[in-house]
């Protein structure tokens, strides 16, 4: 889980922010919202962001993004860049460097991951964990003369050649943890920490990101998530009674295979099946309604194609939680309110609450009545006070980053939500109506 972000020139961050999933004292709603990774320490599974357009929402999971991309990305050659952006509204940034740092656990070890890098070049990458109160390092990784040279803790027994084997392998613009990959050698503690973080942080989703294939894929293979999607819907009030998605082998237009074959995204081994078999696997997934009419209940089948956005945008987001919660992995999904009614919105975000994990779910939205939230059986307030967190945007041009916990007087206030609106937190737009 994590516990810590940290990040400094980069995209709108310009001075380093602080984000933090650390639960403070409050025992409000404590069973679903908090899990004790180690002995006093309590990490929150939820939090959710606002902020005004443009005032770096987005641009806070975008960190996560570069991170998960930057840790599996192999780049073909010495002379492609690290994929980091500076803050660019400043005449000395964009020269800077971009800073990263990450605390997390695995298990109940803890882990301190730190890395600077330009757009060139990783100047700096280093692994820590924690068997006391003081960290132990496990790798320090510097560059010096334009090449990687690898330090490794004296927690691991390396040989002289497996040392240089991996500084070799590692290019100065990629992650010591694809060298790592590359060299077949036992490292126990760094492994685990390079296991989660290349397993446990899932793809960011995004308004635009196509959600339904991840649905479909996992509709044909695994009944129990079928199961769980179905009994969501009826809960959600949907009148669909069942659904089901098998592979199709559609064959590729001949015009497409030269395309596929020099696309360097695709797999090595998709090619060589695409070169062989000449066929795409496609997903047809039907879906079931049962409605009522002057007959009795009918059964119809529609095709994804009859069904709305928001249903399948529904269906895509339920799965990747669900997935996220059943892997304790991280997941963040950026304007999580979009093309979902307010109260489906509650209850996915309560769905996911009520399942205890491991599993930890970071969203950004502009929909302010989530501050309000209650339930319906004791009226109590859905969200802790420490899973609000905001961005804003400075007259220079950069981002905040603060809680609302960090408000005092908040028990004082009859709604959070009003309180929001009034300005009272910041990062609310500042439009004369």
């Amino acid at each position: 889980m994590i516990q810590e972000l940290k990040v400094k020139n980069f995209l709108s961050f310009k001075d380093e922010v602080t984000f933090s999933f650390e639960a403070t004292k409050d025992t409000f709603a404590e069973d679903y919202h908090v899990v004790e990774v180690a002995p006093g320490v309590r990490l929150q599974r939820f939090a959710m962001v606002y902020g005004a357009n443009a005032s770096g929402k987005s641009n806070l999971l975008s960190v996560l993004r570069f991170l998960g991309s930057f840790w599996r990305r192999q780049p073909q050659s010495v002379d492609v860049g690290v994929e980091v952006i500076p803050f660019l509204l400043d005449a000395e940034t964009p020269n800077n460097p971009s800073e990263f740092e990450i605390i997390f656990y695995v298990g109940s070890t803890k882990y301190w991951y730190q890395l600077s890098a330009t757009k060139h070049a990783v100047l700096s990458e280093k692994l820590y964990y924690y068997k006391s109160v003081q960290p132990t390092m496990l790798f320090d990784r510097k560059l010096e003369n334009d090449q990687s040279v690898i330090h490794f803790g004296a927690p691991l027994k390396l040989s002289a050649y497996e040392k240089e084997k991996i500084s070799v392998e590692c290019l100065k613009n990629m992650s010591f943890f694809v060298a790592r990959n590359k060299v077949n050698v036992s490292l126990p503690a760094i492994d685990d920490a390079k296991l989660w973080i290349t397993r446990q942080i899932k793809p960011v989703v995004l308004p635009k990101t196509r959600m339904f294939e991840l649905s479909e894929e996992y509709i044909a293979t695994d009944e129990k998530l079928k199961a769980h999607l179905l009994d969501f819907l009826r809960q959600a009030d949907y009148n669909i009674s069942g659904v089901s998605a098998k592979v199709i082998e559609e064959e590729i237009p001949e015009f497409y295979i030269d395309i596929f074959l020099n696309n360097d995204k695709v797999p090595d081994s998709e090619k060589r099946r695409i070169k062989n078999k000449r066929t795409i696997p496609q997903y047809r997934t039907i879906f079931e309604h049962t409605v009522a009419g002057d007959g009795g209940r009918t059964k119809y089948y529609l095709t994804k194609d009859d069904e709305s956005f928001g249903t399948l945008r529904t269906l895509g987001l339920e799965t990747a939680i669900y997935d996220a919660q059943q892997k304790n992995a991280v997941l963040a999904i950026d304007e999580v309110e979009n093309s979902l009614h307010p109260q489906l919105l509650k209850f996915l975000l309560l769905n996911y609450l009520r399942t205890k994990s491991r599993s930890q779910l970071l969203v950004t939205t502009h929909y302010d009545p989530l501050l309000n939230e209650v339930t319906k059986q004791n009226d109590q307030r859905i969200f802790r006070k420490d899973s609000v967190w905001f961005t804003e945007k400075l007259a220079s041009g950069h981002t905040d980053v603060y809680s609302l916990a960090e408000f005092r007087g908040l028990n004082r206030l009859s709604s959070i939500q009003k309180a929001y609106n009034q300005g009272n937190f910041g990062a609310f737009p500042q439009i004369n109506l």
